[in-house]
């Protein structure tokens, strides 16, 4: 949407185009959804950026950044704004908490939930909930409470009787301390962290304990406050690589950084990809039998050179204190024209233990492909912290402050 006739178009053609993709997309599933994507103007939330910019169903407007130049507040794609509001099911008069400010999100919220309804929206960065209150008042959605706070303790404060009807969670975190604040039959939807993993998942409460629906891949900036448990990070190459660890040993980041320009043991696995075939179960896998998983990053801007990742985001990688492997990919010939494209993944080592991390990691990917690549994708579980959740016969208990998450493979 960047191009083309559109590059010139009022808010209002973007805005019906978005809402017809969204459509087209499935995203939006519902009139409710839909109708408030159409009546909310996106635009007036995000003064500063391009209006195809804006209404680009797969992008991110980021709305600030940090010192290090990266994104501290944005506001998220509209497919997954669309995907969450659908799994949050709103109805007219619920009472809705927003973790993570911005005002255009609030303003999607409110259209759905009416006059009958509430929203609270709750942000910690005072630039964050000025801008919310500002444009939400000159949209005409003076009514929505923005509140000024650390969402770890301050949501507590503003729970109505009988708790909220819906948590919508809009910033990245790694536990989730607002279960008590929901209504018996309320639905918690939460971009949650786990072993440097990010889901989405819709939470319904079972007994004492919630089913996670709906696990989606996505990617939000990271919450702030006292609930943040930030990874362990290396920067190599000037800034080019980056590695995140959640646990493990403390990185050694001088002698990683020296590993990239040594040797490497590079593997092909035999497992191979299609355009558009999705993978993401194999991330899901590896967390589940290594701990030493975690994410290697490459800037796009700034290529070293010295790694091919399969992906740009989220590219798995298993990382010790001095070594790492990571996960490659590479277009294998087509025999004829008509052949579909594949490629096929393989794995890179780097530092002392380089060559054993790249032979586990090609392992992982090859019991992955043969075991559990078509089987059913894992179920989710949040126990809380005090819990004795029985353990998976296959499966990994990520556990954290407030919660327990039980990742089962049936």
């Amino acid at each position: 949407m960047t191009t083309g006739p559109l590059s010139s178009a009022t808010p209002d053609l973007l805005r019906a185009v978005m809402v017809a993709t969204l459509k087209e997309w499935g995203s939006i599933r519902s009139p409710q959804v839909e109708a408030a994507f159409a009546a909310v103007p996106r635009e007036r939330f995000a003064p500063e950026a391009p209006l195809e910019a804006v209404y680009s169903v797969p992008d991110v407007v980021v709305t600030k950044r940090g010192p290090d130049g990266r994104a501290t507040s944005s506001i998220s794609a509209p497919w997954l704004q669309a995907e969450m509001l659908e799994t949050a099911q709103l109805t007219p008069g619920a009472k809705v908490l927003e973790v993570g400010s911005g005002g255009y999100n609030a303003a999607l919220i409110a259209e759905i939930v009416g006059p009958s309804g509430s929203v609270t929206t709750i942000d910690i960065d005072p630039f964050v909930t000025e801008r919310a209150e500002r444009f939400l008042a000159e949209t005409g959605y003076s009514h929505v409470r923005v509140v000024l706070g650390d969402a770890e303790h301050a949501a507590a404060e503003h729970v109505p009787e009988g708790g909220f009807d819906a948590i919508i969670v809009t910033v990245g975190v790694w536990d989730i301390p607002w279960g008590s604040l929901l209504a018996p039959a309320g639905r918690m939807v939460v971009p949650l962290r786990f072993s440097t993993i990010s889901r989405s998942f819709t939470f319904v409460r079972d007994g004492d304990r919630f089913v996670g629906l709906d696990p989606t891949v996505c990617g939000f900036v990271a919450a702030q406050g006292a609930g943040t448990l930030p990874d362990q990070e290396a920067v190599l190459a000037d800034g080019a690589v980056r590695l995140t660890l959640e646990e493990g040993p403390i990185l050694d980041v001088a002698v990683l950084d020296q590993a990239l320009t040594g040797d490497r043991t590079e593997l092909w696995t035999g497992v191979t990809v299609g355009r558009g075939e999705p993978f993401d179960s194999m991330h899901l896998w590896i967390a589940t039998t290594d701990d030493r998983f975690g994410m290697i990053w490459q800037d796009p801007d700034r290529d070293c050179g010295m790694v091919k990742v399969a992906m740009g985001w989220y590219c798995p990688v298993l990382i010790t204190a001095d070594s790492f492997a990571y996960l490659a990919i590479r277009e294998l010939p087509r025999a004829q024209e008509a052949t579909e494209h594949r490629w096929e993944f393989g794995v890179c080592g780097y530092g002392p233990a380089g060559a054993e991390l790249a032979r586990h990691l090609h392992d992982h990917v090859q019991v992955w492909d043969l075991d559990w690549r078509t089987h059913a994708a894992p179920t989710f579980t949040l126990y809380p912290a005090d819990a004795l959740p029985p353990a998976p016969a296959v499966g990994r208990i990520f556990r954290k402050r407030h919660t327990q998450l039980v990742m089962t493979w049936q």
